[in-house]
């Protein structure tokens, strides 16, 4: 499978795929994210418009897009991402937010995920600019009853990774659950590693 960074104009014609995945990816647990486009499209524009904005897509061999994760400097984000790095001593202009990764449950285990943490790593230390990259996972109770039979969570693989939980810190975020009337605050925690 063909995974490619994109930047720039590039960029720009993977975001319609991008949303989809998005919101197709993050339906399942542990988001539980009732996206809609309208929103996507919000958002995405915000992201894209980031100087040093990347989108890395992973293509099938039928060449359709099956994959894509992000990653931008994190003062391009809402004040609920950087205000916790400059709360515990970090410089936010310092940090490289690494976004979503999103990938079609068919295609995860064949190594695309590391393709993905490697291109994003690769292009937030080419400027050197940046000190820290850091992304954000849902915080889940272990008990919860939509927890699907079976699953696995991401911990050990962003270890391998070399990132680790900065404990203490975190944010919330708010989004519709399927069957809700409106958005939920969520605690998201961070992780972090240095570049």
């Amino acid at each position: 499978m063909e995974v490619t960074p994109l930047t720039g104009a590039e960029l720009q014609g993977a975001l319609p795929a991008l949303a989809d995945l998005r919101i197709r990816v993050f339906r399942q647990w542990p988001y539980l994210y009732d996206g809609s486009l309208a929103y996507e499209e919000k958002y995405l524009a915000k992201f894209a418009a980031a100087p040093d904005a990347l989108v890395v897509v992973a293509k099938n061999e039928a060449g359709d897009i099956i994959g894509a994760s992000t990653a931008s400097p994190l003062l391009g984000h809402a004040d609920a991402f950087a205000r916790p790095f400059a709360d515990h001593g970090y410089d936010p202009a310092r940090v490289f937010y690494f976004g979503e990764s999103v990938l079609l449950p068919d295609y995860r285990g064949h190594g695309i995920g590391h393709r993905f943490f490697d291109a994003r790593e690769t292009h937030a230390s080419a400027s050197g600019a940046f000190d820290i990259a850091a992304f954000c996972a849902v915080i889940r109770n272990e008990d919860d009853p939509r927890k699907p039979a079976g699953y696995t969570a991401l911990d050990p693989f962003w270890i391998k990774r070399g990132f680790h939980k900065k404990d203490g810190m975190t944010t919330t975020l708010g989004w519709k659950e399927p069957g809700t009337d409106g958005e939920t605050g969520h605690t998201m925690q961070f992780w972090i590693k240095t570049l």
